[in-house]
């Protein structure tokens, strides 16, 4: 008899029903409702992307994602529907541009090797060497090539540019005015989504547009300066003394990899992305350090290991620290954030470099030498990198932070 497994639970304290999910990853959530009945249905998509995953790590068996229409594209259905294909979600609009529903772009699908797994690879590559049909789609397809734009970012690029089409009825760049790109900024608008997540979008289609432009394919740039300035970015709150406690009497639901990334966060406030940047450390004074930073010619900086995280350091870093991919990192770590009780939306991982900032305010730490060690993209000073500060002085005010 097969064993059934109650994935739902109740925390003390909380009359939410939370999902728990136990494999190579912990990860806890909570479904927002007492509700026993409605959970069940809430945690679905949960529990099916957990079996999915631990099914993908069996030895042999290969699962993939089954696309009901080609992500990245335009579609129009049989009955005349217009869609927006995501890859996982395809969007119906009507004649307007409205959206209409929302309906998943598939499924998943497991596929047994040796002759089902060969077929998967080669719908991949076909569907991976797309021909352009038109001068614009060669010119997105150069932009994609030219700055090896792939995975996440270049299905967002295409749905993007597949949604411009739609809404413009295929107008050529050469032809198309700031109103025809603000198209895509008043649909998204109406999305609810933040200014911020809309310039990312539209900024695929800017910048291949300016790599046109560069290249005297075009002559105009439709989408410049389109998305208007708004002050409706979420402020992230530092976590507090209280929930750092919370973390540390947790911090054994995360693997030693992910435990020993949070401390380098949480004792230093770099961010994420460069926390994977780490690959060596060099030695100053007596003093280890790392660089980061390699964004902007403006964060690139030096950084002393803090004597909060030596402890669970190699003897010496040779070699990438963190691999992987860092947006798979975050979402691990923010999953493990709420699972332990901060479910505060404004505290996220990124809250760890706001706490590390504040630390060092309230150490009496000035602020060139903050920005020193932290790294700011506005603030340019000449501490960073270069000649500037010694290490050993970064290093005692680094140690400040603390974890």
């Amino acid at each position: 008899m097969t064993r059934k497994i109650d994935y739902l639970f109740l925390r003390n304290g909380s009359r939410n029903w939370y999902v728990r999910l136990q494999g190579p990853e912990r990860a806890e959530k909570s479904l927002g409702t007492s509700d026993r009945a409605q959970a069940e249905i809430l945690a679905l998509p949960y529990i099916q992307e957990h079996k999915m995953r631990l099914l993908e790590a069996r030895p042999g068996i290969q699962v993939s994602w089954r696309h009901r229409f080609a992500p990245g594209q335009e579609h129009i259905t049989p009955d005349g529907e217009r869609i927006v294909a995501d890859d996982r979600e395809l969007i119906f609009l009507n004649h307007n541009g409205a959206i209409v529903r929302k309906e998943p772009n598939g499924e998943f699908a497991v596929a047994l090797p040796p002759l089902r797994e060969q077929k998967a690879v080669v719908r991949r590559e076909e569907q991976r060497q797309r021909t352009a049909t038109s001068a614009d789609d060669a010119l997105i397809e150069t932009y994609l090539k030219h700055k090896n734009v792939t995975g996440y970012y270049e299905r967002e690029a295409r749905a993007v540019w597949a949604l411009y089409k739609q809404l413009t009825n295929g107008k050529p760049l050469k032809d198309a005015s700031r109103d025809d790109g603000r198209k895509l900024v008043d649909y998204y608008e109406k999305q609810d989504l933040k200014s911020a997540t809309i310039q990312k979008k539209v900024g695929w289609l800017t910048a291949a547009v300016n790599l046109a432009i560069d290249e005297a394919t075009l002559k105009f740039n439709p989408f410049s300066s389109i998305v208007p300035e708004r002050d409706d970015k979420q402020r992230r709150l530092p976590l507090n003394e209280a929930d750092i406690r919370n973390v540390k009497q947790n911090l054994d639901q995360l693997d030693e990899g992910d435990q020993l990334l949070f401390r380098v966060l949480a004792s230093t406030g770099m961010r994420l992305s460069e926390a994977f940047e780490i690959d060596g450390e060099m030695e100053e004074g007596g003093r280890r350090y790392v660089i980061v930073g390699r964004k902007t010619p403006q964060s690139l900086r030096r950084v002393p290991l803090p004597a909060a995280v030596l402890p669970f350091l190699p003897r010496k870093i040779e070699g990438r620290l963190f691999p992987g991919d860092p947006r798979a990192a975050s979402k691990r770590l923010n999953r493990f954030l709420n699972g332990v009780g901060i479910e505060d939306r404004r505290k996220v991982v990124h809250s760890l470099r706001h706490r590390a900032q504040d630390r060092l305010r309230a150490a009496g730490c000035p602020e060139d030498l903050r920005w020193a060690i932290l790294g700011h993209e506005q603030k340019t000073v000449a501490a960073g990198y270069g000649e500037g500060f010694p290490v050993p002085l970064l290093k005692r005010w680094i140690d400040k932070i603390g974890f």
